[in-house]
């Protein structure tokens, strides 16, 4: 076990001081599109096919390669994507909105039917205030909610039990 331990150490640290050894232990990125186009000679040596990279392009809300500009297949398995600029949203900073500062991060209050006790502990509310609040979006009682989520503008979103 200690052999072990201490050639996990060794190797870490050759693979910091040197960056061939680190591209021979960590591998590096594939790019698999370019400029639009799909690079078939890294997509074989990166042992991925069609399929697999329909599936990463997905994972990454795109479901066509034509908005895809270029797609880097990282070590860890990983797509990494960059649209193409007509494919890109735009940002409230494109769109000149005004931004609002977010209040709260978005937080469960009551999940699976359950309060979240340390989530209210930590946003210094109680159960009075969270049944107000039920009341309030149309639930008699904190039994017939199933989620609650604390949104970061200070809203209350509710999903109540269903019968069926």
């Amino acid at each position: 076990m200690t052999v072990w331990a201490l050639l996990t150490i060794m190797i870490e640290q050759l693979s910091l001081k040197s960056p061939m050894i680190r591209v021979l232990l960590d591998g590096e990125p594939a790019i698999v599109i370019k400029n639009g186009k799909i690079q078939v000679k890294a997509m074989a040596l990166s042992k991925l096919n069609m399929d697999d990279l329909s599936m990463l392009l997905r994972d990454k809300n795109v479901f066509s390669i034509r908005e895809v500009d270029y797609a880097i297949l990282e070590p860890n398995g990983k797509l990494s994507v960059l649209k193409k600029e007509e494919a890109e949203s735009p940002t409230k900073k494109d769109l000149q909105l005004p931004i609002q500062k977010r209040l709260f991060l978005p937080t469960e209050l009551i999940a699976d039917g359950k309060i979240v006790k340390k989530n209210l502990k930590e946003l210094q509310l109680n159960r009075e205030w969270l049944e107000e609040q039920i009341k309030r979006l149309g639930a008699q009682s904190i039994q017939e909610v199933f989620f609650a989520e604390l949104q970061s503008d200070g809203t209350i979103f509710l999903d109540k039990k269903s019968n069926g």
